[in-house]
């Protein structure tokens, strides 16, 4: 992660709406602001997410696919980590290829983009590092398709919006603890207070802590979150916020890789699901430190000025045992094993200043949003040499499944520096909502980037410098009051962070965007449907192409793919009694000659939450989710996971208003199978179980 990683799951950027009085719901269901509970009149609390397009537009009015992910269905299942959370989105696969590592990809690609409240930069890599906290948001918006508009840079998967909890109009909290399967332990608090009588300025303090072991022989994992956020009213028309987090995530035992699965007679092994490649000796720990300041101020015209600065601190370190090879039947050797130990640092800065507000045309009301920002990035890693003839680590491994302590750790020697990464980004855009008629809207943006990076990548000098617009054009069409028909294309552009078998950076991936279909809303619009028809065309996008004999690192070359399909999903309240969250995806991708490409990417997914609560005990809750999806493969390690259903349930008991219960079991019919092979993955856990209490006051 380099300079994307600036808003990568954190809660420390800017851009949402202050002239808009709604929120959005789990279900979808758009209500006015309950007024009595305001306590000024101004912009501190007005505020909506404006993630998707930089507009004050609702879910049934943007011309791309969208979904809400509410803090409630997070912790009605259980979600309480970001990993966790995006299993329950639609068109989403949550490839754990890794302990650590984790790819999200949408659509056959990789998720390259996240944002934090509408604003953020690209993952080049697409990789998050470690285990990260969900209890600092409100919701997550899941936006599926070329993103452009969203962020200046990206491809034909999507973008992760991520909106992080601000201090309420109301002083209050909660505390809650859960215990679990894997000696799983946590507790949390969340307390927004007023700090002024008038309620013009107010805090919210965020906190958690988490302990576990796992499913896997040796893995332990400990998280400690802390989040805090103050706003206030300057003037009648200026709020100005200041904030801070604070993670701090540990981890034993992890693993770098995952399973073998290969029998040198080229059938597929089988395992146990807590077997790993790992010895006890290694870990990963991650540190983020997370600031920002933001200016917001509405002129008596009510155009608005955001203004915004924000930093970030990372920090990790880590012992790193990765086997390879295939394995013999009969004795069980065959492996390789190679042993690493890294350290990296990541300063990262973004400057951002936006305005947008409503105008007149031709009779008629518009709405435009523009602005500049500037992101600055230095990556440094560090790698502990060791000596490859006498570090028992290195060479072939005693027969696997071999035990946590049967390869020593390397004696580790000097550091010396492994990369040495600066990034600069400037994006100027704009976009931008035009009522042609009032059943007709057009919408129309723009992004122009400027994109630097230089230094040193294992010994590879870099030097690389890249210009690009990107224009986004998209329509809606209200067919009816209740249902709208849309379009949009966007052209995709991303430099890229994947290098050559030489060290050097590929070329960015260029391509195109095209997305229709339909929105409709149900029941006094307390339940959406959306159907849409996708298709998308990248060339030069990073395919693995092999592995440096010297480095054993991964090197890509650049192949054309294109993708089709479509997805259908409802969200809301189906009755009073009964909430629904499901979709359907279907997808087809195909390389430049016409074969299957990215076969780790299911061709069909099914997801489902459904929520009950009991009308004749109205202070009880029961739930029932799960995944289901078609077969996948990677050809590159010879490695098939057949079709497979995960099922989850939760059961909760309010004891009173203020005190409830909930039990939630996950993988209910306790499937085995392989949780990713985006590279190659390890098995999932079987059935497992939680016990959580909450008390809000």
């Amino acid at each position: 992660m380099k300079l994307s990683s600036l808003f990568a799951l954190t809660p420390i950027a800017f851009a949402l709406s202050v002239n808009a009085q709604t929120t959005q719901s789990d279900t979808v269901e758009v209500k006015e602001a309950d007024v009595e509970k305001i306590r000024i009149v101004g912009v501190r609390q007005n505020r909506v997410s404006r993630g998707a397009t930089g507009l004050t537009m609702e879910i049934s009015e943007t011309p791309q696919s969208i979904s809400i992910l509410s803090e409630d269905l997070m912790q009605s299942f259980g979600a309480f980590n970001i990993n966790d959370a995006l299993k329950l989105a639609p068109g989403i696969n949550v490839e754990e290829w890794e302990t650590n590592r984790t790819n999200y990809t949408a659509r056959g690609f990789e998720i390259k983009n996240t944002q934090i409240d509408g604003v953020g930069l690209p993952n080049d890599w697409g990789i998050v590092t470690g285990s990260v906290e969900a209890y600092g948001y409100e919701e997550i918006e899941v936006i599926r398709g070329a993103n452009g508009l969203l962020t200046g840079v990206g491809n034909a998967s999507g973008t992760i919006n991520y909106v992080r909890k601000r201090p309420t109009n109301e002083e209050g909290g909660e505390v809650g603890a859960s215990i679990g399967s894997y000696n799983f332990k946590r507790v949390q608090g969340d307390y927004s207070m007023l700090l002024t009588e008038d309620g013009s300025w107010a805090a919210r303090v965020v906190g958690s802590f988490e302990d576990k072991e796992s499913h896997l022989d040796g893995l332990e994992n400990d998280r400690g979150f802390v989040y805090g956020v103050i706003d206030g009213q300057l003037t009648d028309n200026a709020t100005i916020t200041f904030g801070l987090s604070y993670q701090d995530a540990n981890t034993d035992g992890n693993t770098w890789g995952g399973l073998v699965f290969n029998y040198t007679d080229g059938t597929q092994a089988e395992w146990d699901i807590n077997d790993t490649t790992t010895q006890e000796w290694t870990k990963w720990d991650t540190e983020t430190t997370n600031a920002f300041v933001e200016l917001d101020y509405e002129f008596d015209n009510d155009w608005q000025l955001l203004l915004s600065y924000n930093f970030r601190g990372y920090e990790d370190e880590s012992k790193l045992f990765y086997a390879y090879g295939a394995i013999d039947k009969e004795t069980g050797l065959g492996l390789v094993g190679w042993p690493g130990r890294y350290d990296s640092e990541i300063d990262s800065h973004l400057l951002e200043g936006r305005v947008f507000g409503d105008f007149e045309l031709f009779g008629r009301s518009h709405e435009v949003n523009f602005g500049v920002s500037h992101a600055t990035s230095d990556d440094v890693s560090f790698v502990h040499a060791f000596d490859y003839a006498t570090t028992p680590a290195y060479g072939p491994t005693p027969a696997f499944p071999y035990g946590l302590d049967a390869i020593a750790e390397p004696e580790w020697l000097g550091v010396s520096e492994y990369s040495n990464i600066e990034q600069t980004l400037t994006r100027y855009f704009g976009s931008a909502r035009f009522s042609v008629t009032d059943a007709m809207h057009i919408i129309a943006g723009f992004n122009a980037i400027d994109f630097e990076r230089t230094g040193q990548n294992a010994g590879a000098v870099i030097d690389n410098s890249e210009s690009e617009a990107s224009p986004y054009v998209g329509a809606t069409y209200a067919v009816t009051e209740d249902v709208n028909a849309y379009v949009s294309y966007s052209d995709v552009y991303q430099p890229q962070e994947q290098y050559d078998v030489n060290g050097q950076y590929l070329d960015p991936t260029k391509g195109k965007n095209f997305e229709a279909g339909f929105k409709a809303q149900w029941f006094d619009d307390r339940l959406l449907t959306t159907f849409a028809y996708f298709t998308a065309e990248q060339d030069n996008l990073a395919a693995y192409a092999g592995t440096n004999p010297e480095t054993l690192q991964y090197y890509y070359k650049g192949v054309s793919v294109e993708s089709d399909g479509f997805e259908i999903e409802l969200a809301g309240q189906l009755t009073d009694d009964l909430r629904i969250n499901a979709s359907y995806t279907n997808i087809d991708v195909e390389d430049e000659q016409g074969n299957d490409a990215n076969l780790w990417a299911p061709r069909d997914v099914v997801t489902f939450q459904l929520g009950y609560t009991v009308p004749q005990a109205p202070e009880i809750e029961v739930g029932f989710g799960g995944r289901w999806q078609s077969e996948i493969s990677n050809v590159d390690y010879n490695v098939k996971q057949g079709a497979y259903f995960l099922g989850n349930v939760y059961a909760s008991h309010a004891f009173t208003e203020d005190f409830t219960v909930r039990m939630n079991i996950n993988n209910i019919f306790d499937k085995k199978y392989i949780n990713s092979l985006h590279t190659v993955g390890y098995y999932g856990a079987g059935i497992n179980a939680q016990l959580s209490a909450s008390y809000t006051f």
